[in-house]
Order: C-alpha cells, then sequence, then structure tokens
C-alpha cells in the first residue's frame, strides 16, 4: 500500500492529481488551461516547481514557482501578522457602593490607563451584608463610572447581578 505522507502547504509537482489545470507562469502571466504532464514539464524546464495555489477553483489554479522560496514569503507573512495583531486582554476593577471620592478617582485613573491601552474593563460591585438592601447605590456609582467614561470607551455589558456583586464591562471606543 503506497500512502504519502501528508504535509502542510499546498500540493506541488506529483502530488498534483488532476489532469486538466489552470496555470500561470513563473512571470505571472495566465498561460490558461493545459494538461498536468505539460505544466509540470514547462515547469522542470523553467527549474522550478509546480505549485497548487487553488485547489477549489474548477479546474485548479497551478502557478510556476520556486516552491522554497514561497514558504519562505508565507511564513514572513504569518510572523508579520502576528506582531501586529493585539491581545485584548480585560481587566478588573472591583468597587463598593460607599466607595470614598478619592478612592473613586484612584480607580478612574487605573480604568482609563486599561482603556487607553486598548483593554476591556469589567468593573465589578461587590455588596456585603445590609448593602445588598440597597443595591441602588451600587448601581449609581456604576451610572457615575459609565458617565465619567463616556468620551473614550462604551459600555459593552451593562450592569447586573451576579449572586452579590452587580458587573458592568466597557471597552474602548
Amino acid at each position: 500500500m503506497n500512502v504519502t505522507p501528508t504535509r502542510d502547504g499546498p500540493r506541488i509537482n506529483e502530488e498534483i492529481g488532476v489532469v486538466r489545470l489552470r496555470l500561470v507562469d513563473e512571470r505571472g502571466q495566465m498561460v490558461g488551461v493545459v494538461q498536468r504532464n505539460e505544466a509540470l514539464a514547462m515547469a522542470a524546464q523553467a527549474g522550478l516547481d509546480l505549485v497548487e495555489i487553488a485547489p477549489n477553483a474548477d479546474p485548479p489554479v497551478c502557478k510556476i514557482l520556486d516552491y522554497g522560496k514561497f514558504k519562505y514569503e508565507e511564513q514572513k507573512k504569518k510572523n508579520e501578522a502576528r506582531k501586529k495583531q493585539k491581545v485584548i486582554e480585560v481587566k478588573e476593577i472591583k468597587l463598593r457602593p460607599s466607595i470614598d471620592d478619592h478612592d473613586y478617582d484612584v480607580k478612574m485613573r487605573s480604568m482609563n490607563k486599561f482603556i487607553e491601552e486598548g483593554d476591556k474593563v469589567k468593573v465589578t460591585m461587590r455588596f456585603r451584608g445590609r448593602e445588598l438592601a440597597h443595591q441602588e447605590l451600587g448601581m449609581n456609582v456604576l451610572m457615575r463610572v459609565r458617565d465619567d467614561l463616556e468620551e473614550i470607551a462604551k459600555v459593552e455589558q451593562m450592569p447586573r447581578m451576579e449572586g452579590r456583586q452587580m458587573t458592568m464591562v466597557v471597552a474602548p471606543r
């Protein structure tokens, strides 16, 4: 039983199993629909590989190019894309319904910093004891946070109770 090892990436040269394919030459010029053997001969004559670029097309699109160089370019593109992406983290700030003004200002500075760095902020209002009977006080503090952050952030999740705490998520605009 002849089993060819599987590898990632496009099929090249003899691995291409179709009889007819659309060919693009090494200069990027469209040659047209040709037989696989003819395409392989043209690639060998150019000293390059026949690489299947669009296997799902009808007929599949193949290009004559240097496969090693092609793989290197693909890897470079992937690395560049990975470098540019930013991972958005969710930072958490915990508050109490009876928070003092100065403590509130300190927490707001932290929230501003997190949002400017592009992170989301989960604002958690913790209730203890009798504070649970006065949830409107906690809601007032969360609404104050929302109003203070209105310029730079939008509320992604409105405040809602989860057990003994109320949470709200704000994200950068």
